[in-house]
């Protein structure tokens, strides 16, 4: 189910105040770092667009360069917690020797 519309997207306080001063910087020509974060069920919002994030998988931080398409999702969405190795093998294989 998703969050009501009059309470408008969820976006961790501590994450805000960190693309506000990225986006100050920016306007200023300050360097453009990443926007570290561990706060994956944050929604992505358009002052968020043109912003590059580090995002925390449990493992590693994964890099992700926001675009328009990407407006509305989470930002946990686009870092994976799980790694697919695909499935198990065939025993038939195995059978005909």
């Amino acid at each position: 189910m998703s969050r009501s519309v009059k309470k408008g997207p969820y976006i961790e306080s501590s994450l805000l105040k960190k693309i506000q001063k990225a986006q100050k910087t920016s306007q200023t020509g300050g360097s453009r770092a990443p926007i570290k974060t561990y706060s994956r069920e944050s929604t992505i919002i358009p002052e968020m667009v043109g912003q590059t994030f580090s995002i925390y998988n449990g493992k590693t931080f994964v890099s992700l360069f926001v675009t328009e398409q990407h407006v509305g999702h989470k930002l946990g969405e686009f870092s994976p917690t799980r790694i697919f190795r695909g499935h198990a093998g065939s025993d038939k294989r195995v059978g005909r020797r």
